[in-house]
Formats: C-alpha cells, structure tokens, sequence
C-alpha cells in the first residue's frame, strides 16, 4: 500500500479525548479506547502539508470559504455521489450536530416534535431535548443482521405526534446501515404527505462498504430539495474532525435564508481557518487514501466478524455495510449492562460504546471502532473473547 495503515499512531500528549482521557472517564489509562469514532491512522499528507505551510504563515486570523475551496466540496459531492447542486446552496457551519441544532431552532418551536429513528448516534436525542422539543424515537427493527425501518410504525409516530423534523442518519450511527434508494423514497413520501422537514445527516457517506453505495436523500427525487437539509463533512472520512468544518446543502431558497439567520443569531458563521485548510485538501487529494482506507476497514470488519462466530459465536455481530463502527450484541451472556461493561473494562480492559446510550433499544449492546491498525483489532477480539462466559 502507498500509505500507512499498519503502524500505530502514539495519540498520547496530544489533546486527545479518545486517549489522554482515559484516567478521567475510566480512572487508568490501562485500557485501550475504542468509543469515540475517530480513526487511529495518519492522516492524508497533501493534510499535514496543508496544514504546516498554513501554519507558516506565523498569522491566524479570519478567513473565509476560497473559491478552491467550494469548487472541492461541489466536485467532490458530484463525482463521488452523483449529487450536484448550485454553489449557493452550500453552507459551511463548524459541525454537524451544531447544524442539526441550528435547524431544530430555525424550523420548530419549543414543545414540537422532533422524530430520530433508535439505536442512533447520542447528540442527536441531546440536541432534541436541550433545545425544548419533545423527542420522538421511533425503534430500528433488527432483520436478518440489519436495521429495517417499520414504515406502519413510523407513519403512526409522524401522524399521531404531529412531528415537524425528521432527523435521519445516513449511514447509520451505529450498525452502519447504508439506507437503499427505495428506504430513502420511502421516508421522503411520508415526509411530503404529512409536511415533514427532513434532515440527513449524511457524514459517513464516503465510507460505504462492500460494493454498497450511497445515496444522498436529494438524489432520489427532485422534489425532495424541497423539504431537506443535507449535513455533512470531509471530517470523518479523512480523520480530520479536530479542525471542525462541515456544511449543509439547503437547495430550498427560503429554507437557506431560516437556517443561515438562525446561524448568525447563533454566531456560528465563522468557520476556523484550519477547518477550511484540511477540508480543500482532502477532497482535491484524498481519493487513493480513502480507497485504501476502505480496503483497510473491510478487513478488520471481516475479521471481527469471522473471529467472534468462531470464538464468541453467543456474540451477534451486525456486519457495516459502512462506516468503521460495529454494533455487537451482548445479550444473550445474561449480563447486566453494568456487569458487561465492568468486565469490558476491568478484565479485557477494553473500553467501547455503551449500547444503551444510543437509545433503550442499545441495552445489552456496544459499539466498536475499528479504525485502528490490524494489530490492535487482532488484540482487541482477543482480550474480548477471553472474559466472556462460554
């Protein structure tokens, strides 16, 4: 491979949350940290490049979205999506939790309903609640190995609590389901039917894997711009979320014009330099990495899967059709999520995702990052496989 995937990344002294916090999340660093989803791998170096000569330039003050820039989000959204759309349509803000917030605050009011399908990645419930709507979760159906989506069901809570935001993740956080096109049809019919604002969050949509491919909500149907907001980010795919840039695709003029004064009564117009640096750089040079990435990825998702049905085969193992995260399923070891959790982290001394933050449908589940070099994936599955019951 032309680039480093296989030698570890000392992340230690360096602000990281996944690692120099670990005394004070778990109360000793002797645990390896595999819960924030965050990758353990060098970033692109046409990155760091980027990021030394803007560092040179010895002065950091404001800065804007360059024309180079905005032609690599719009190139790159077209030719690795199929999406494309007028530049006036992008709007950066810093992340893409702030601008799901930011959308609750332009188009609901306090005590409207805002609906999230669960298991999902936290912020979102957090982002309902803070922010004084009523949470609406509508449970992902586990078929087969994979999230389905009960359509009957999610009629019933759009209609009978009158739900004015549907935020949906895709791929989905966790269990990295890639939503097929016809899932997608789906949710935007009901959406129009009932006066539904659609938000997708849509971050992970570089990491697709095994053959399967996505699908941005607003290629489905033209139509559909009308109602949506598309929220996502190079942050993710390029391992880059520390320089905090993202943006959201609003091709609904007056839908823009309600979520960029919500965002500047919220001063959350200014993106850092550093953001809008890394993010050029790796939509013009990061095609090869992310191609060796995804090889990357599906290999160490294949061999937690294969080595747990052999070693574990009580675990359930939900296989990512995208993404670098997995979802496992605990159980059937009659554990107490406490139980889980304590033997995760004081005799594999491992610490993953608590399942049940993602929603009551996570009881007895973890998500896993595998993002991380083959070595630590093997040792990892090893040290969880040893302190399970058998």
């Amino acid at each position: 491979m032309k680039y480093n995937f296989d030698e570890p990344v000392d992340r230690s002294k360096n602000r990281s949350a996944k690692y120099d916090e670990r005394v004070k999340n778990f109360g000793t660093d002797d645990v390896i940290p595999l819960w924030i989803a965050d990758m353990d791998f060098e970033v692109l170096p046409e990155i760091q490049q980027a990021v030394h000569d803007y560092a040179d330039h010895l002065v950091y003050g404001y800065t804007y979205a360059s024309e180079e820039l905005i032609k690599a989000v719009l190139d790159w959204e077209r030719d690795e999506h199929g999406y494309a759309f007028d530049r006036d349509a992008l709007v950066f803000i810093e992340g893409v939790v702030p601008a799901i917030s930011t959308a609750i605050q332009a188009f609901t009011k306090k005590g409207d309903a805002v609906l999230i399908n669960t298991p999902v990645y936290p912020p979102f419930a957090r982002s309902v609640k803070l922010n004084n709507r009523q949470l609406i979760t509508n449970s992902l159906v586990e078929q087969d190995g994979l999230f389905q989506i009960d359509f009957e069901q999610l009629e019933r809570d759009i209609v009978d609590n009158e739900v004015k935001i549907y935020v949906l993740c895709n791929p989905h956080n966790p269990g990295g389901r890639v939503w097929e096109r016809e899932v997608l049809e789906k949710i935007g019919r009901l959406c129009q039917k009932y006066g539904v604002l659609l938000v997708s969050d849509e971050i992970h949509q570089d990491l697709t894997l095994f053959g399967h491919e996505h699908q941005s909500f607003n290629t489905v149907s033209p139509d559909f711009k009308d109602f949506s907001l598309i929220l996502s980010s190079a942050t993710k795919t390029f391992n880059i979320a520390g320089t905090k840039n993202s943006y959201a695709v609003i091709e609904n003029p007056s839908l823009r014009h309600q979520f960029k004064k919500r965002q500047l009564a919220n001063n959350q117009h200014e993106i850092s330099g550093l953001g809008f640096v890394a993010t050029e750089a790796a939509y013009r040079y990061g095609k090869s990495w992310l191609t060796e990435l995804k090889t990357v990825l599906e290999e160490n998702i294949d061999f937690v899967v294969d080595y747990f049905a052999k070693e574990a085969p009580r675990l359930k193992v939900m296989k990512s059709q995208g993404t670098y995260l997995i979802w496992l399923d605990f159980s059937d070891y009659d554990l107490t999520d406490d139980q889980l959790f304590q033997l995760l982290r004081e005799e594999a001394k491992v610490v993953l995702n608590r399942g049940s933050d993602f929603g009551q449908e996570g009881k007895y589940h973890a998500r896993l990052n595998v993002a991380t070099p083959k070595d630590m994936v093997v040792e990892i599955c090893k040290r969880i496989g040893a302190v399970l019951p058998k």
